[in-house]
């Protein structure tokens, strides 16, 4: 089994608008992927189709290899943990008591409250009533909840929504760390692209409810490839020169745009334009960052 989510032409279909359309998720065993959105893209939608919490339209749900359909669901739900939208708890309870509440239902044992609490650092709370706890904390309880009976399969709906800088670095290495100390797979949404770049191996990108990117990230960044910008004092002249002499480029911004080079041939490029007496004013190695290219797929401002 190379995939743990795969889905085939999901979609989700209100009146005559398609909140998800024909969506094809690959989700590695073994990944944390991030898929990424700007609000409103169809993520929650997505998420929510994967664990039989809205009925499709059409298309179909495999995870861990397995048909999702009334005969799987649970089976799938037992091995399935989650945090959509935002955390569940009885507030005049305490933290362990919530977690316990959910033990049972699972039929898990009881050292499991314990090993979640360690994981997301809550064990010094867990005696606190939740409706005194701080947003970071009931976000971490809420992971805690998701994590109880280690589950094989995690979907985390916008996990660091609402928290501080510590509390986003805090959960971002958290979720980091869950493949490899606990073999489990994550799938998280996210609208803030420096996130998902910080802690995924793989993504997803959906846009107006379509897939339109999907692979690993190291794929991603390889699209930012670095180009060479010159501006100089004539540009007119500087694209004759560059054209009787058969060196391709581009024109952005009015700059002069070269691929990567090696730097001899660009000391020979501004060599040539300087001999033809054309000032150079900049030389400038630049790459696109991953915010540019997220623009150029979506056509859409995302937030860092």
């Amino acid at each position: 089994m190379n995939y743990i989510i795969e889905t085939k032409m999901l979609s989700k279909q209100y009146g005559n608008k398609y909140s998800v359309k024909q969506l094809d998720l690959r989700v590695p065993v073994g990944s944390v992927y991030g898929f990424l959105g700007p609000n409103g893209a169809g993520k929650t939608t997505s998420m929510k189709m994967v664990l039989g919490l809205i009925k499709p339209t059409e298309g179909n749900v495999r995870i861990l290899g397995k048909q999702l359909c009334e005969k799987n669901r649970i089976t799938i739900l037992k091995n399935t943990g989650s945090l959509i939208e935002s955390p569940s708890y009885y507030g005049h309870l305490t933290g362990g008591e919530n977690l316990e509440i959910v033990r049972i239902l699972k039929n898990v044992s009881k050292s499991e409250i314990g090993n979640v609490l360690k994981i997301v650092r809550l064990e010094e709370e867990q005696h606190k009533k939740v409706k005194n706890y701080s947003l970071g904390m009931k976000q971490r309880l809420g992971l805690a909840v998701a994590l109880i009976g280690r589950p094989k399969l995690l979907l985390l709906d916008e996990p660091t929504n609402g928290l501080d800088p510590a509390g986003i670095q805090e959960m971002r290495e958290l979720i980091k760390s869950l493949p490899q100390k606990y073999g489990m797979t994550v799938m998280v949404s996210s609208h803030l692209l420096s996130e998902v770049d910080q802690m995924a191996t793989n993504v997803g990108i959906i846009d107006n409810g379509e897939l339109i990117f999907q692979d690993n990230l190291s794929l991603l960044h390889q699209q930012a490839s670095k180009k060479i910008h010159i501006r100089t004092l004539d540009q007119v002249k500087a694209f004759e020169v560059l054209n009787q002499n058969a060196i391709k480029y581009k024109v952005e911004q009015e700059n002069i745009v070269l691929p990567i080079l090696a730097e001899i041939e660009v000391a020979n490029i501004v060599s040539l334009l300087v001999e033809n007496g054309i000032g150079i004013t900049r030389v400038i190695e630049k790459q696109k960052s991953l915010e540019e290219i997220f623009i150029s797929l979506t056509g859409k401002q995302v937030s860092l």
